[in-house]
């Protein structure tokens, strides 16, 4: 993190974060007026930094940021190398959570919630508030175990297919991580066990133990393609829905059933899970090659394994329309088909797109992120459905 100071009355301290492949160009201003004067002609609207695009690109790009703060102190925070090291910390591990995949996590389990809530408004408390809170807290720790624990063994990759996650750029140490994770872990579980009973323990218990098998050697499922899949699916798919759903219920005094809708996210997010398992390599085909890791995009090609995924998401969206039209008791039609039909069709937009652009790097970089906005998409679609 590189900190520039300007001070006349009061200063102005300007943090930045470089992004990888950038070269920083850091003038010095005798007071914030001249700097806002050079600013405008520099290339970008930071004023700071003139970048070289490479490969990784648009994996990198999400990390830098620019902050403007005015100090009333000359000299402020930015001379002090503690909190320097704070906030660098702070990054590596916000890193080290792998955010997209909480983002998933946490629109998941707020969606199920909302939608038990929905279901039975007349036991609805201010009290569960904390308790889903903790519940939420203990799922984004146990997901932030299982990234962690995959980027311990899967450092040397990494250097190749993702050098922004802190251990491979050597932002984190491995003895951090390791602290990291086990006290991500010890956490998850000392909340769950307090607070949701012995059978949702259970299936915490579950999940990280298939989260750590699937990294972990002498196991390390990920090396066959078809385990990995289903782990995968098992746990951001099933384990997910099922347990929120029960564990929610479960605190407004009700025994579990199924509802249509619950039985529709679960068995759609499973599936879309899957495609997400079997996607996620499409990216990391250089690395997987050199170190002889065995995935569906090595072995069929990056083409055809874009082109599954994208069949198998269209057939859930075909199954949801169906659903929404068999089902009208279930489902609300007026929402449930048209926004299925435009994410279908923004679907097969991306993939033209991506077909158009000869599955350059960059482009598939770019369709996975949007099957995981697709992803992200449903969650906040199901309460209303």
């Amino acid at each position: 993190m590189d900190l520039i100071s300007t001070s006349s009355c009061s200063s102005l301290r300007i943090s930045f974060n470089s992004a990888p492949g950038c070269t920083n160009k850091l003038p010095t201003f005798k007071n914030s007026s001249s700097f806002l004067k050079v600013s405008k002609n520099l290339p970008y609207s930071s004023g700071f930094h003139t970048c070289k695009f490479s490969s990784t690109r648009l994996s990198t790009t999400s990390h830098s940021r620019l902050s403007i703060s005015a100090c009333s102190k000359v000299g402020a925070a930015g001379s002090d190398p503690l909190l320097n090291k704070v906030f660098q910390f702070r990054d590596a591990f916000w890193r080290f959570l792998r955010p997209h995949t909480i983002r998933g996590t946490t629109l998941g389990s707020i969606s199920l919630v909302a939608r038990a809530l929905i279901e039975n408004p007349k036991l609805i408390r201010w009290s569960l508030l904390l308790k889903a809170f903790s519940g939420l807290l203990a799922l984004i720790c146990g997901n932030g175990y299982i990234v962690g624990i995959n980027q311990i063994y899967d450092v040397g990759i990494d250097k190749v297919n993702k050098p922004y996650l802190p251990i491979a750029a050597g932002d984190l140490s491995e003895r951090s991580a390791w602290f990291l994770v086990l006290l991500l872990a010890a956490a998850g579980l000392l909340i769950v066990g307090l607070n949701f009973g012995p059978f949702i323990t259970s299936l915490y218990c579950l999940g990280l133990f298939l989260g750590t098998i699937y990294s972990v050697p002498p196991f390390r499922m990920k090396r066959y393609p078809v385990i990995a899949f289903l782990i995968i699916a098992t746990v951001r798919g099933f384990l997910l829905n099922y347990g929120v759903y029960y564990a929610t219920r479960a605190a407004l005094g009700l025994t579990f059933e199924w509802s249509s809708p619950v039985a529709f996210i679960t068995t759609f997010v499973t599936l879309f899970a899957l495609v997400i398992a079997i996607t996620k390599d499409l990216p990391d085909v250089e690395g997987d090659r050199k170190f002889q890791i065995s995935t569906l995009a090595t072995k069929l090609g990056v083409r055809n394994i874009a082109l599954l995924g994208s069949g198998l998401l269209l057939i859930n969206y075909i199954g949801s329309v169906l659903a929404a039209v068999y089902m009208p008791q279930a489902f609300k039609r007026s929402l449930m088909i048209p926004s299925h039909v435009i994410l279908a069709i923004a679907l097969i937009f991306q993939a033209w797109l991506l077909e158009r652009a000869n599955y350059t790097k960059e482009a598939i970089s770019e369709f996975y992120r949007f099957i995981w906005n697709l992803f992200y998409a449903e969650y906040i679609l199901f309460p209303f459905i």
